[in-house]
């Protein structure tokens, strides 16, 4: 089990204001069925590759609603390569990937992410696509016998980025 920066005979208190937050970003309880049988490590591309990385331990953090552990500067969250692997194996259907994914988000709203990622948002909203445009694309596609790359309805996505008026819930 993960020490989470607690002695023997600490107490750990439940947040339950974290896992409510999180629970409304995700389908529901999902992390509450998870019984750290460990099954997500197991074919977890990042868990093999970084001695950080642990979806059964993120679980656990979770289950405790340690969200300052997760939710923070250099977020081990940003390894996940969500890869779904977790999600695959989980005998319960907790869906490991989709509460890390949720928890990017959480992140990601609190504007921390890793260096670079500022880039590629910037280019979505402007374009809607997360890599610049260019012919050579177009050139590589049309050698596969692809189609070119069809307008990406940018004022369509735009709309969608902006941030519901609350006084027009009805």
């Amino acid at each position: 089990m993960a020490d989470n920066g607690k002695q023997n005979g600490d107490v750990v208190k439940v947040n339950f204001n974290f896992r409510r937050e999180l629970a409304r970003k995700v389908e529901g309880n999902l992390a509450n069925y998870c019984y750290q049988c460990g099954a997500c490590v197991g074919d977890c591309p990042a868990a093999y590759y970084s001695d950080e990385f642990n979806p059964r331990e993120i679980m656990l953090k979770v289950l405790y609603g340690l969200g300052d552990e997760l939710i923070r500067e250099d977020s081990v969250l940003w390894l996940c390569t969500n890869c779904y692997n977790c999600h695959e194996r989980c005998p319960q259907d907790v869906k490991p990937v989709e509460v890390i994914i949720s928890m990017k988000n959480m992140l990601a709203d609190a504007g921390i992410y890793p260096k670079g990622v500022d880039r590629v948002i910037a280019t979505f909203e402007s374009t809607g696509r997360t890599v610049p445009y260019s012919a050579s694309i177009d050139n590589r596609r049309a050698k596969f016998g692809l189609p070119p790359l069809s307008p990406v309805p940018v004022d369509e996505i735009k709309q969608l980025l902006e941030p519901a008026d609350k006084g027009d819930e009805s």
